[in-house]
């Protein structure tokens, strides 16, 4: 099949589809399946600068806790990459990270698809879920003696993307149950990123408190990620979408309307105003990366951004490309190609517009009239939401 796919003739079989639109995108790019594309790699320096800044550095315990043992008796190595696919950590036996280093695999490099083709870990990035990829499925030929199995990881306080971990070895160790054991090992480790969110806000609600009880007026507070600590005269709601560079004034929030907000230890206090404040005019939905995708709303006293799960993403650009709207059972369709699941739809709409408010009207669902809204998308159909399975991605692409 990979010989087929790069002189252009019939295939015996068709890889997952997974792996073909990923054959797809490095062939578009014209990446050399024989090396691939060279990169530099960071120095010790910057190396050790974006392990400080990475969340990913709390969860490398639970991660090498969970992996590492399986590493050493399996002969593979453990790979922590953040989300630009640069390989942070690496860990396990000596003689594949030998053979790993002979290949280019070693800390401070890119791993991503632009650089090394199709593998579990860029592959993973932009796929957005679990991916195990075995010898051959490597669209670069010096990688056919491989198999990785690699999970990503996400911040719980954003759900932005944190970057992947990774399994890798000799092509002859697959094993069935490897993907399992990684994406359970990653769940783990953002259980625990969230218990130490929770645990940070508990202590923010504590000292939230006596603050709500002196304002004498609706308002919460807010950690700086816009979960709520505690409320006063407000209806209980988990989050809520602060401005992006969030700073004291008057300010329109999505769910709340007018608002004035102040700065207290660990987050914001934010006053329901009742004021008049302008309304957003306008909406960027940004699907220019596969890996963080945004919605970015602008009004008169600030702009913020709205980082997007896979879902949303899809719902916001079905919503994008049909002005007009859509019904629950159209957008049922466009999503899950079942216009029976209508159930689902509703649900992922009112947990949207609880987060947007205004942004987004009902009946039917649709971005409100008097909204600008831009699209920005890859040049490449191919990358526009490659992870989607959705019916109204798949058709373009």
């Amino acid at each position: 099949m990979h010989e087929a796919a790069l002189s252009g003739t019939s295939p015996p079989a068709q890889p997952r589809a997974v792996i073909g639109a990923s054959w797809q995108r490095m062939r578009r790019l014209g990446l050399d399946p024989d090396h691939g594309r060279d990169g530099s790699p960071l120095s010790a320096a910057e190396l050790e600068a974006r392990r400080r800044a990475s969340r990913l550095a709390e969860a490398l315990p639970i991660l090498r806790g969970g992996l590492m043992s399986v590493a050493e008796e399996a002969a593979h190595i453990m790979v922590v990459v953040d989300a630009d696919a640069c390989v942070l950590w690496r860990d396990g036996s000596n003689p594949v990270r030998h053979r790993a280093d002979r290949l280019g695999f070693t800390e401070g490099v890119s791993w991503d698809e632009r650089h090394v083709g199709t593998n579990a870990i860029g592959t993973a990035l932009i796929a957005r879920r679990p991916m195990q990829v075995y010898s051959a499925e490597h669209y670069v030929r010096s990688h056919h003696a491989w198999t990785c199995a690699a999970a990503p990881l996400h911040d719980p306080r954003d759900g932005s993307l944190l970057g992947v971990v990774d399994l890798s070895g000799p092509a002859a160790t697959v094993h069935a149950t490897t993907l399992a054991l990684v994406d359970t090992v990653a769940r783990l480790a953002e259980s625990q990123l969230r218990n130490a969110h929770l645990a940070e806000l508990e202590r923010l609600r504590a000292a939230a408190l006596p603050v709500l009880a002196k304002v004498g007026e609706r308002a919460l507070v807010t950690d700086e990620h816009g979960w709520v600590a505690a409320v006063s005269g407000v209806e209980p709601l988990d989050r809520v979408a602060l401005p992006r560079g969030c700073a004291p004034g008057e300010v329109w929030l999505p769910a709340l309307g007018g608002c004035r907000v102040e700065p207290v230890p660990g987050g914001w206090l934010v006053r329901l105003s009742g004021d008049s404040v302008q309304e957003p005019t306008r909406a960027v939905l940004d699907v220019r990366s596969p890996r963080n995708c945004t919605l970015t709303v602008t009004a008169h006293s600030g702009t913020w951004s709205y980082p997007l799960s896979p879902r949303h993403a899809e719902m916001l650009f079905v919503l994008a490309t049909h002005r007009d709207g859509r019904s629950a059972a159209g957008l049922a369709l466009d999503l899950f190609g079942d216009a029976e699941r209508t159930v689902t739809v509703r649900a992922e709409m009112s947990r949207l517009r609880r987060r947007l408010g205004a942004i987004l009207a009902p009946r039917p669902y649709r971005f409100a009239d008097d909204i600008e809204v831009v699209l920005e998308r890859p040049e490449a159909p191919e990358l526009v939401l490659p992870h989607s399975t959705a019916p109204a991605l798949r058709a373009p692409r």
